[in-house]
């Protein structure tokens, strides 16, 4: 059996204490929201930035719906918009009926945030929440 040098160990060590330290491996935060009567519970939520954050997001309604989470101008092309579906940005996801969706989200600044259902006439009936983005992790 081939002996294992004092360097190689070391070696293996110090990368080993480098991924404990940097996070590699950590498990996302968990954030679990229910829609319901058209409405996302919670509606308020605050999580630190650049931490990632997996949201479940579960649809209890017989409709889709949609969570889109950002600033005022993303919103505001959201509302004229013609895309049917949303599954190619973890900030933009479609919620078809009686299911649910995971997604994780790293958010790169601190500040607020609203999660909107575009589809016609939700957002008028209240289906927005607002995520505060908070320092630290």
């Amino acid at each position: 059996m081939p002996s294992v040098s004092r360097r190689a160990v070391a070696g293996l060590l110090g990368a080993a204490l480098v991924a404990l330290l940097s996070g590699c491996g950590a498990s996302p935060m968990r954030i679990q929201i229910t829609i319901h009567y058209s409405h996302y519970d919670p509606s308020r939520l605050t999580v630190p930035h650049g931490v990632p954050v997996t949201f479940v997001i579960t649809n209890t309604d017989p409709i889709d719906h949609e969570w889109i989470v950002g600033d005022a101008a993303l919103h505001e092309r959201h509302r004229t918009g013609t895309e049917p579906v949303h599954n190619s940005r973890p900030t933009e996801i479609t919620i078809p009926a009686l299911s649910q969706r995971r997604t994780t989200v790293t958010f790169p600044a601190t500040g607020a945030l609203q999660y909107i259902c575009h589809l016609p006439g939700h957002e008028a009936y209240g289906m927005v929440g607002t995520v505060t983005i908070t320092p630290g992790g």
